[in-house]
């Protein structure tokens, strides 16, 4: 039976990103995933995701996403699509919040591009939004828009034209662990010398059967279309990504201009109901529509009192938010990605170069003792 380098297991963006490194370093590498591609069953779907330089205290993200913004240009320029589009981020919060004076001081040590608003200069600025001028704001200028429907399909697009073989409808259902790793499908038997796990929600039922037990919650985001009053108000040439840090429930709400549908402007909370990823709509999630129509209705005046549509994702979020980027603790050629917590996307194309490498055993290129999976309590 052929023997590849690398199996992964998992096509979403993180599984995707890191077959794409693993093939591009020479590695005979299969990727499978359980559901027909493309799917929106999982955390990767959907035309669009916030991506910004600043990370606040989280330095390491800081340093991650400064490689990440030039590997989602490398992979541009591979496969001739245009997968990011710079809007600008404003982020809004007290005076003294620290959202607000940590995005300021990573933005300040990197170095990069900023302008900090009053509260005053904010309304000014942003007539559209509605913030008492004890609301301060923070514009980090790297901020945009990335096209996920289109990234998810250039890694995979370039992986198999660099002769990545990659199974789509076919799940995983058992493996063996050892020197050579064999992975059971619903449709066959597949042996490498490395795995990589990549498998979204599904993690919470896949890793304990191989020993590893995270504390993961398996969140249903929902994702909220509003019409404009005034067409072009919150449009992508005149409005940036949006971020406000605890606005409810102490849970952040993200926004994105209106560009995936004419004229509705994108809006989530950054929470939701827990779920199984296998009956992702048990759940009631009426609360979630309630408190963001109070928000819209405060903060964002010009947009309709109800929104127009409205869509899912998965969240799949560790207890301190930080990835799992770690080989399993007593097999060492199992590589572990998962908990991405809702902030994986933008840093997919490292992430992807950080599994390739940990499955190729190469010195990382980033200190992973953030990621580690025994950081959590047994």
């Amino acid at each position: 039976m052929e023997v590849y380098d690398s199996i992964v297991v998992g096509a979403g963006i993180e599984g995707s990103s890191t077959a794409y490194h693993l093939v591009k370093n020479g590695h005979h590498t299969l990727l499978l995933q359980q559901f027909p591609l493309p799917h929106s069953r999982g955390s990767s779907h959907g035309q669009s995701r916030i991506t910004r330089m600043a990370y606040g205290s989280d330095d390491y993200y800081t340093e991650m996403m400064k490689e990440a913004y030039k590997l989602w240009e490398v992979l541009e320029n591979e496969s001739g699509t245009t997968l990011y589009k710079k809007t600008g981020l404003l982020v809004v919060g007290k005076v003294g919040d620290d959202q607000i004076d940590g995005t300021v001081r990573a933005l300040r040590k990197y170095s990069l591009p900023f302008t900090s608003l009053d509260g005053q200069v904010l309304r000014q600025k942003y007539p559209m939004l509605n913030y008492p001028e004890d609301i301060a704001g923070v514009e980090d200028h790297s901020g945009g828009v990335l096209f996920a429907d289109k990234a998810l399909a250039a890694f995979q697009g370039q992986f198999v034209k660099q002769g990545g073989i990659l199974r789509d409808n076919e799940a995983m259902v058992d493996v063996s662990p050892g020197d050579i790793v064999t992975v059971k499908t619903n449709k066959g038997s597949y042996r490498g010398r490395n795995l990589v796990l990549t498998v979204g929600p599904w993690a919470t039922k896949v890793l304990p059967s191989l020993g590893i037990h995270i504390p993961l919650k398996v969140l249903r985001i929902s994702v909220f279309y509003w019409k404009e009053k005034i067409p072009g108000t919150y449009g992508a040439e005149t409005f940036p990504i949006f971020l406000e840090d605890n606005a409810i429930r102490n849970f952040d709400v993200y926004g994105l201009p209106s560009l995936e549908y004419p004229g509705l402007y994108k809006q989530c909370l950054h929470s939701g109901p827990e779920i199984d990823p296998d009956r992702r709509d048990d759940t009631d999630s009426s609360w979630v529509l309630d408190a963001i129509k109070q928000f819209a209705a405060e903060h964002f005046p010009l947009l309709e009192a109800h929104p127009a549509i409205t869509e899912t994702c998965i969240y799949t979020n560790t207890p301190d938010h930080d990835f799992v980027l770690d080989r399993h603790p007593a097999c060492r050629n199992i590589i572990i990605g998962a908990g991405f917590s809702g902030h994986g996307f933008k840093l997919s194309p490292v992430v992807g170069k950080v599994l390739s490498e940990l499955a190729m055993q190469k010195i990382s290129s980033y200190n992973l003792s953030y990621f580690k999976i025994d950081r959590f309590p047994k």
